[in-house]
Formats: structure tokens, C-alpha cells, sequence
């Protein structure tokens, strides 16, 4: 079927628990931080899926533990998202109707530009890049599906 994997409607495919694995690298200075943890997207009350990670985030050799929530609402069309922060702003849609979806996002004087790829049903992966004047990051996420 081609490089990308048709997902009909992101919510139903998303549910449930998710290995991940990130790598975040500044272009400019080279360094370099990780991210391996579990994101679990379950059911939130009204509709859609609660949306929360928790793991360790290693920058430059240094160990923190790390989490974020996010809203995965369904969208103006079937099949779409519409991703929102813990309280409720909005982040960006997500159409993953082709497999494969490219959203932005501004913040402050920085643009987030992410692409998803959904690679098979138990894997897909998104690619921000982010640009601004004091930032040049990409952050790259790979989603397994736990058992």
C-alpha cells in the first residue's frame, strides 16, 4: 500500500498505551537530549481521548523525569482531530486519513511544523521542526503500540 499507513479515524486508532521513543537535537549547538517513556491515550469524558506521557527525558547526559496531557477532540471532519493543550488552547489538527499529515503550529515568535506518518497499525511517528530566532530544533517521536 505504499509508504504511508490510511488511518479512517485517528481517535479509534490512537487508543491505548504507546512505547516512545524521542530524540530532540538543536541543529545550531549540537546538542542532543532523549526522551523513552510510555504515552496512553484513554478515554476522555465528553468524547475524545486524554492524552497523557510520562517518562525520562535525558538532556546532555542529565536525567529528568518528564510528562505532558494533552486533549485529542474529535474534529469538523470524520476521522480528524483536534489537539489541544491540558487547558484547553489549541495546538494543531490531525488528519491522518492519508497516513500521513503536516500541521503548524505558532508560538510566540517560534513556528512548530510537524509531520505524521502512520508506518503500519502498531506504529507511526512525528517529526517537529522547530524554528525561531533563538531556536533550530528537530524532535523526532517513534510510537510502538504496547500489547
Amino acid at each position: 500500500m505504499g509508504e504511508f499507513w490510511p488511518v479512517p479515524d485517528a481517535l479509534t486508532h490512537l487508543a491505548g498505551s504507546w512505547r516512545v521513543a524521542r530524540s530532540v537535537r538543536d541543529q545550531v549547538s549540537g546538542a542532543e537530549g532523549e526522551f523513552s517513556g510510555t504515552t496512553v491515550f484513554g478515554p476522555l469524558q465528553g468524547g475524545g481521548l486524554l492524552h497523557h506521557e510520562s517518562g525520562t527525558f535525558t538532556w546532555q547526559g542529565v536525567p529528568h523525569p518528564a510528562e505532558r496531557t494533552l486533549r485529542f477532540l474529535p474534529g469538523d471532519s470524520e476521522g480528524v482531530v483536534d489537539v489541544r493543550f491540558a487547558d484547553g488552547r489549541p495546538f494543531h489538527d490531525l488528519d491522518l486519513t492519508s497516513g500521513r499529515h503536516i500541521a503548524d503550529h505558532p508560538c510566540a515568535a517560534d513556528l512548530y511544523r510537524g509531520e505524521f506518518t502512520v508506518l503500519d497499525a502498531d506504529h507511526w511517528r512525528s517529526v517537529w521542526r522547530v524554528g525561531g530566532p533563538a531556536k533550530d530544533l528537530v524532535i523526532t517521536t517513534d510510537y510502538a503500540r504496547e500489547d
